[in-house]
């Protein structure tokens, strides 16, 4: 139980820092990544769909699995060698702010809105405080990568105009 614990305290992830969760387990992709021969469209066209699917509203996650299940197009990166956000910036058809930071603040929104009924529910507040945690380090990451401009601020009084 107490090399759990060192292990717990000395790795800050988000899953570790928020939940009992015991790290970041799952399948990684093969480095590096092979190339579909199955798939008919070349780069240019993959864009071109990428685009087409981002003017219907999709998200780049969206997008993804929209070009996997229905185009059969395994990997974006792996045949166009740019990420799904890459080609919309390059096409101007990027979101205005992070699709990872608009989840959240949509969330926050829906704890905002549950705590004005359930005034007393103190789980819900620790969840609101946690995800404008999660929002504010977010915010920061974005900002000190150039995704978000320097002086964003969330402020959750406006919340519901960024989201809209």
């Amino acid at each position: 139980m107490f090399y759990a614990w060192l292990s717990y305290a000395g790795n800050k992830t988000m899953a570790k820092m928020y939940s009992r969760a015991r790290g970041k387990a799952g399948s990684k992709k093969p480095f590096p990544a092979p190339k579909a021969v199955w798939v008919s469209y070349k780069p240019k066209e993959i864009e071109q769909l990428v685009v087409k699917l981002a003017k219907q509203e999709y998200t780049p996650s969206q997008i993804g699995a929209a070009l996997r299940d229905m185009y059969g197009v395994p990997s974006v990166k792996a045949l166009t060698e740019k990420k799904i956000v890459q080609i919309l910036k390059e096409n101007n058809a990027a979101l205005p702010l992070p699709e990872s930071i608009v989840a959240l603040i949509k969330r926050h929104i829906k704890l905002m809105k549950h705590l004005e009924v359930n005034k007393k529910d103190q789980t819900a507040r620790r969840g609101e405080l946690i995800t404008q945690s999660k929002i504010n380090k977010l915010a920061k990451y974005y900002k000190k990568t150039g995704a978000l401009p320097k002086d964003w601020e969330y402020d959750k009084t406006k919340a519901k105009l960024l989201v809209g």
